[in-house]
């Protein structure tokens, strides 16, 4: 029998093979949520990354924006308030 685990890793394959922008959720603030977040190229979701005044976005981070960004999703970085 597979775990969970190994069937997730299954499926986020299969879906970035059909094109698809998958995030595995770990933590949310949404008690309940499933596991996989599958999203379709050119949709209307967007991201915001919450940076303080002088706060700077990571290599990592870049890398993920611009991966975002290449999918056709609208990504902005808020800075303070």
């Amino acid at each position: 029998m597979m775990t969970e685990q190994k069937i997730q890793a299954k499926l986020i394959k299969e879906y970035e093979a059909k094109g698809y922008y998958v995030i595995k959720l770990k933590l949310t603030n949404k008690n309940g949520i499933p596991d996989l977040i599958l999203i379709p190229k050119n949709s209307d979701v967007e991201f915001i990354e919450v940076k303080k005044t002088n706060g700077k976005i990571s290599k990592l981070q870049e890398y993920r924006i611009d991966e975002l960004k290449e999918h056709g999703l609208k990504v902005t970085v808020h800075k303070g308030l």
